[in-house]
């Protein structure tokens, strides 16, 4: 999907957040946290080689899409990463719960 769509009618939050602070949608695969090392890694390896498959990833760039092939520890880094961007950014906005 074309982004530039949306450019129209969406409002831009320049000034409305920390300087060098980019938005954009991602989904990732978790499992509980009990989940064994092995379970884990397997369900990695299997997601990644999906996502190395032409057809795959054809059909993910059709939908705007970009697959990251991250290993578990990058994905949890990744986590902890737009977990401490997110939270700056509602504490500079001076957002508090309701």
């Amino acid at each position: 999907m074309d982004s530039s769509i949306f450019k129209s009618r969406a409002p831009s939050n320049v000034g409305h957040a920390p300087r060098g602070y980019e938005a954009s949608n991602w989904f990732g695969v978790g499992a509980p946290k009990a989940t064994p090392a092995e379970i884990v890694e397997k369900l990695n390896k299997e997601i990644n080689a999906g996502f190395a498959d032409p057809k795959i990833k054809a059909r993910l760039a059709d939908l705007g899409g970009t697959p990251l092939a991250l290993s578990p520890a990058d994905f949890g880094k990744f986590i902890a990463d737009e977990t401490e961007k997110w939270g700056n950014v509602i504490k500079f906005a001076g957002i508090k719960p309701e």
